[in-house]
């Protein structure tokens, strides 16, 4: 790519709502994930390094997306905000928007998202990056910048969390392999 500003083009272009859907998993609200889809660019690009192609691009904002999330998760703790919407409103303006065939659909998404809000933002950012983005656990932990071991620790503190919270939603433990007792006895 000749440009930062180029390769920020063809980013937001081909990327763009990729990069807004993982921002808004993170953060929970079109605003915050607007803030953190901004920030994540104007830490990735302020710098006006070379970067090599859009994948590349892409991992660095994916990455700068999860590092902002946390940075201002731990500025919240230090400084709670207000949130001027509760769970009942979300599933009342939620169930208006579709039609009723698809309101389940719509509790489920409204459920999912209220309980990922309820996961640390480490635990969080894993559990989206595997499960929702689909990536294998050495991925994540590149994107994120952790051990492999950490990144399992977080899965499964996320895991328990979100089973809690919905008994129904059905996550396979990462990267394990069920195994079962040899059947005769020893």
């Amino acid at each position: 790519m000749s440009g930062w500003r180029d390769a920020l083009d063809v980013l937001m272009r081909e990327r763009g709502r990729a990069l807004f859907g993982y921002a808004y998993m993170l953060a929970g609200s079109r605003e915050d994930a607007e803030d953190l889809l901004q920030e994540a660019l104007v830490r990735t690009f302020r710098t006006a390094r070379p970067v090599r192609d859009v994948d590349a691009a892409h991992a660095y904002v994916k990455r700068a997306i999860a590092t902002a999330s946390i940075d201002r998760s731990r500025r919240d703790h230090a400084r709670p905000r207000i949130v001027d919407a509760d769970l009942d409103a979300l599933r009342v303006r939620g169930a208006r928007m579709v039609s009723p065939d698809h309101s389940g659909l719509v509790d489920a998404a409204i459920d999912l998202r209220a309980a990922l809000l309820t996961l640390s933002p480490r635990e969080r950012a894993c559990v989206v990056l595997r499960y929702l983005e689909g990536m294998p656990v050495a991925e994540v932990a590149r994107t994120l910048g952790l051990a492999q071991g950490t990144v399992k620790r977080y899965l499964s503190d996320g895991i328990v969390k979100l089973r809690g919270a919905l008994p129904e939603l059905d996550l396979d433990e990462p990267e394990t392999v069920p195994v079962q007792a040899p059947s005769g006895g020893v």
